[in-house]
């Protein structure tokens, strides 16, 4: 069975391209992970992962972490691991790109699927 992504040529870029409102969705499936794209432009609310950690690349822009105690901030090319069960919430002061992995059974609530 043919999983999201595979044997296909994706444009992350294009496929982002006239995006400004949040929007998240899975691009490719890679094992049991979700290669997931995120356009950003304002908060998210706080959660956790209790099944998986989550890694956040930036392809665009700025992406902020709110972890309880400190934020880190992450500019394009920047990476940056949440472990399972850690409290986070991510935002954006403008248009951001970013790229996130974590286990395809993830339920992202606020996202396209």
């Amino acid at each position: 069975m043919k999983k999201t992504g595979q044997l296909e040529k994706i444009n992350l870029l294009e496929l982002t391209r006239g995006l400004s409102e949040y929007k998240n969705w899975m691009v490719s499936e890679v094992n049991d992970h979700a290669l997931r794209i995120a356009v950003m432009n304002g908060p998210f609310h706080w959660h956790k992962h209790d099944e998986g950690d989550e890694l956040f690349l930036v392809l665009e822009g700025e992406l902020y972490i709110d972890l309880e105690g400190e934020t880190v901030c992450l500019k394009p090319g920047e990476m940056f691991t949440v472990p399972q069960g850690v409290m986070h919430r991510t935002w954006s002061k403008e248009r951001t790109v970013n790229l996130c992995v974590e286990k395809t059974a993830t339920v992202t609530s606020g996202s396209d699927t």
